[in-house]
């Protein structure tokens, strides 16, 4: 199944000691980017990570944890008795060298720097656990949605891929009835050249060369072993990241198309080649998209 790598879900969690929001964005990359924002919870992050590289193969993924401690137990109060009793001897001494009371609140000691320090504890493994299947379930949301919005992509390919096949065959129909006008219009114009010094071997020599240069199977057959392709990786069975290999294979269409254009002699084929190629433009564009 083809699967986007656009994606956005939000969600919220709680536990007796924890409130979880996971917030999970994806967008198109080129390969697997993790870009980590929101609370430190560090080595949980590679393991977030990991889990993450089981479901999303392709594509930029960012994510955002908060975390909000509900219990008291989750908190570490610590005092810097070393720097409070030098601050209190320190104090009374200049009390005594300047004649002044000695005064100092509880309030003032607080803003101390590096006095107090207030730390959560480290995560426990049931808190562990809990972030994790957090995260896993809000993942499972994105995947989801990339599997839903690839199904709308693959309609879409279909829908072009389809156009395509339907401008081929009128090609290939037009084409089939050209030959013997086609070489009409080459000897005439040949004839026209050089009507004295051409020799009708060699006038049906140059004629044919002309022909085989006009000659639009090969490039027909091409683009229907290429659409072929195309059909084979968008089948609901395929099970892998095809992104690249249709991105390939879309610039494959595009070059066969251009040459198709280029040596068409007929204002019909023209105008199909040219639907061919706005056809295969759209599906440049959407298979930018897939993971």
């Amino acid at each position: 199944m083809i699967r986007s790598m656009t994606g956005f879900a939000e969600k919220n969690f709680s536990s007796p000691t924890l409130r979880v929001k996971v917030f999970i964005k994806t967008l198109n990359h080129r390969f697997f980017d993790w870009v980590y924002k929101g609370t430190v919870v560090g080595s949980l992050e590679n393991y977030l990570r990991s889990a993450c590289q089981k479901k999303i193969l392709r594509g930029r993924v960012e994510v955002l944890l908060e975390l909000d401690y509900l219990s008291p137990e989750s908190w570490v109060f610590s005092v810097n008795r070393p720097l409070l009793e030098r601050i209190v001897s320190e104090m009374r001494h200049l009390s005594k060298k300047v004649e002044l009371p000695f005064s100092l609140s509880l309030d003032q000691l607080l803003r101390v720097p590096q006095l107090v320090n207030i730390n959560q504890k480290e995560l426990s493994r049931e808190e562990r656990d809990f972030i994790l299947n957090a995260f896993e379930r809000t993942l499972e949301d994105i995947v989801n949605q990339r599997e839903r919005e690839g199904r709308e992509i693959s309609k879409q390919l279909n829908r072009h891929l389809g156009r395509i096949k339907k401008s081929l065959t009128a090609i290939e129909r037009i084409f089939s009835q050209q030959p013997d006008e086609l070489m009409a219009k080459l000897k005439k114009k040949l004839m026209d050249l050089n009507h004295n010094n051409l020799s009708e071997e060699r006038l049906s020599e140059e004629v044919a060369y002309l022909m085989q240069r006009f000659d639009l199977a090969e490039e027909i057959n091409r683009l229907k072993s290429h659409l072929l392709g195309f059909y084979e990786l968008i089948r609901p069975e395929v099970n892998e990241p095809v992104g690249k290999k249709l991105d390939f294979l879309a610039q494959e269409l595009s070059r066969e198309a251009n040459t198709l254009n280029s040596k068409a002699q007929d204002m019909g084929i023209i105008r199909h080649c040219l639907q061919i190629k706005n056809e295969i433009e759209s599906i440049r564009q959407q298979v930018q998209n897939l993971e």
